[in-house]
């Protein structure tokens, strides 16, 4: 079982469900509602992206537009925070900043992708004002803008970039240990998805290497039952998933029996 450094982040032992942009079903994704839906099922973690609005302030959206949520030709960075908090999203809800988020939530984990470099002190200063830093995982596509980002909040849980993980593939296929464990270094979870491009990512080689570095496996995005079910049987360690009512039981049966 990987090792944690006591952050807090990880208050419990795994297998834990992380809410992709909340419990969306009958709520707008990444809004207080689709979030506070997770929670009630019994959500621990929340899984969410962050833009910057053009007045600096971190914003939670998944696109860098509006176009697919509010069918506006506009981007995020192009509004205040103010004007984005007036976009009617549906269901009553409209943009909300990360501040805002972590302050309504105080007991739940975040699990946050800053989706840009204009987002990074932005993001920091949310978590900063909040003193959430112990309760926030940091990633990124980019490893670089990860890194920039938790070099801003000493302690933070942080997980792999999607960019490192041809690398980490091909260090736990040939058995590298010693090179594993160096891209593997401060980082407290891998999070990736089973296949990418026909490539087979999680196996039970690859969960046993990646946690005898001390580190976590979560799996994104898991929506069918016997997928999660079958992946637990791995011994992966986090479900990423937009059906958070469907893993919460799943996982609660088998850590029942402990």
């Amino acid at each position: 079982m990987p090792v944690h450094d006591g952050s807090g982040y990880f208050p419990a032992p795994p297998p834990r469900v992380i809410a992709h942009r909340g419990l969306a079903l009958e709520a707008p994704e990444n809004t207080l509602l689709a979030f506070g839906k997770a929670v009630a099922v019994g959500v621990q973690h929340l899984e969410t992206d962050v833009h910057a609005s053009t007045d600096g302030v971190a914003i939670i959206s998944h696109d860098s537009s509006l176009t697919r949520v509010a069918g506006r030709d506009v981007r995020v960075n192009q509004l205040t925070a103010a004007e984005l908090h007036r976009v009617d999203l549906g269901g009553g809800q409209n943009f909300v900043t990360l501040a805002e988020a972590l302050d309504a939530f105080p007991g739940a984990r975040f699990n946050i992708d800053v989706k840009v470099d204009e987002a990074i002190m932005p993001t920091v200063e949310a978590i900063r004002s909040t003193r959430a830093t112990h309760r926030v995982l940091v990633t990124s596509f980019s490893d670089a803008r990860r890194r920039r980002t938790i070099a801003e909040l000493p302690g933070v849980a942080t997980s792999s970039a999607s960019a490192n993980t041809a690398a980490l593939l091909a260090v736990s296929r040939l058995g590298l240990r010693p090179a594993l464990r160096r891209l593997l270094a401060r980082i407290d979870a891998v999070q990736v998805p089973e296949v990418w491009r026909s490539v087979r990512i999680v196996t039970p080689a690859f969960v046993r290497k990646v946690q005898s570095a001390g580190v976590e496996v979560h799996v994104w995005t898991v929506n069918d039952p016997s997928d999660m079910a079958r992946l637990l049987d791995l011994g992966v360690d986090g479900l990423v998933t937009d059906r958070a009512d469907l893993a919460i039981p799943i996982v609660r049966a088998r850590t029942s029996n402990r």
